[in-house]
């Protein structure tokens, strides 16, 4: 019986192959592609495609979890509706497996890529990166980038030290997703090997402003997608916090995009799929590239550089900075009552312990927080407080 199953399940494997191969693009990933650092039987042998192999372990990770209460723009701010970290990704991995159903990419790559990509982000967004990014410099290892951490988490820090062992494609297009740079068209930049990436890796931890391309057309749709999820909802988020109002929309924008999420996403997603159909580039519009131009730059104006998100930004910095020499201390004598010791560090491999220094724990571990917690390791009289909204 036994051996019915397994043969059947063999069978079922060639299949699902069979299948990509038949149905996806020629400029897709096929599953065959896949390739590990080390050599991983359960996933290569098992009826599963491989990068569905790696959707499943990014969503059943600790630092997965920890999404659900990790900063997108808007901190502090006690309000059910507005988007977390864990949304966000979700609403990417939509859009682009939307996205790469039309143009016969693979949906499994796609859905991988996006549900790691901001698993290295800090609490407090952009803001905690900032800070951490200041105290890493300072203590002589590197700015920190959230992509690059993403990668880091995934493979070096998850499983007790052990990693994951997530195919190069799926870790590719984490480090190089990249919402925030505005491209009209984006080409693969093809036959990447693990050793190239972690050069990149280091290039872009010691220069954040060096631009990387992703190796597969997945990734790319990801990169585009992750503009495509925020830009409006940040939009929504705003105007149910009465920060901005949506008359004061840029015109321009408006008359191409609309004025409300739902329209942006639809119209933002429709020229790329126009614009990149049997191409091999993923791309906008002219038009509606500077349409998403100007609207991005009205929410960095409005939105994300608003006074009103920005009250806390002292303070959040002091505790950044007050929790990292603290750590840092726990480490150099050794106190192992310390949360560094009992909440991250105990049971962690040899290897992560040995080929990490203590500067580098006490960025993974503060990286790794959500912001409750974060606080919670802060002294009650300084905590700032949280507003209803």
């Amino acid at each position: 019986m036994v051996r019915f199953k397994d043969k059947n399940l063999d069978m079922l494997r060639v299949a699902l192959r069979q299948r990509e191969s038949e149905m996806l693009s020629p400029i897709a990933t096929l599953s065959t592609e896949g390739v590990r650092r080390v050599h991983d039987v359960p996933s290569e042998k098992g009826f599963r495609q491989i990068f569905s192999v790696d959707a499943d372990r990014i969503l059943n990770s600790r630092a997965y979890t920890r999404y659900i209460d990790k900063t997108q723009v808007f901190y502090l701010i006690h309000n059910d509706h507005i988007t977390h970290r864990v949304l966000h990704v979700q609403l990417v991995s939509k859009i682009a497996r939307t996205i790469g159903r039309y143009m016969g990419l693979n949906e499994d790559l796609i859905e991988a890529i996006s549900l790691g990509h901001d698993i290295g982000h800090t609490p407090f967004g952009h803001d905690g990166e900032r800070f951490l990014s200041e105290l890493c410099r300072s203590n002589g290892i590197g700015y920190f980038q959230h992509n690059v951490q993403s990668v880091h988490f995934l493979d070096k820090v998850e499983c007790k030290g052990k990693g994951w062992n997530l195919c190069l494609q799926t870790l590719d297009g984490i480090l190089c997703h990249d919402g925030e740079i505005h491209n009209r068209t984006l080409e693969p930049i093809r036959n990447k090997t693990f050793e190239i990436l972690d050069k990149e890796m280091l290039a872009k931890k010691n220069n954040p402003e060096i631009k990387l391309i992703p190796m597969t057309m997945e990734g790319c749709v990801v990169r585009m997608a992750d503009t495509v999820s925020y830009i409006g909802r940040d939009i929504e988020d705003a105007i149910r916090l009465k920060m901005i109002k949506r008359s004061d929309l840029p015109r321009e924008s408006v008359a191409i995009l609309g004025d409300t999420n739902g329209t942006i996403v639809y119209n933002l997603v429709t020229d790329i799929i126009k614009n990149s159909f049997q191409n091999s580039y993923v791309a906008f519009s002219p038009e509606v590239s500077d349409a998403l131009k100007r609207l991005k730059d009205f929410n960095l104006e409005r939105i994300y550089m608003n006074p009103e998100i920005k009250k806390h930004t002292g303070l959040i910095k002091k505790l950044f900075a007050m929790l990292f020499e603290k750590y840092l201390d726990h480490i150099e004598t050794e106190n192992r009552t310390s949360v560094i010791f009992t909440g991250f560090l105990e049971n962690m491999s040899e290897d992560y312990i040995k080929s990490h220094c203590k500067e580098e724990i006490v960025r993974d571990f503060i990286a790794g927080m959500t912001d409750h917690y974060f606080l919670r390791q802060c002294p009650e009289n300084v905590r700032p407080k949280m507003r209803f909204k």
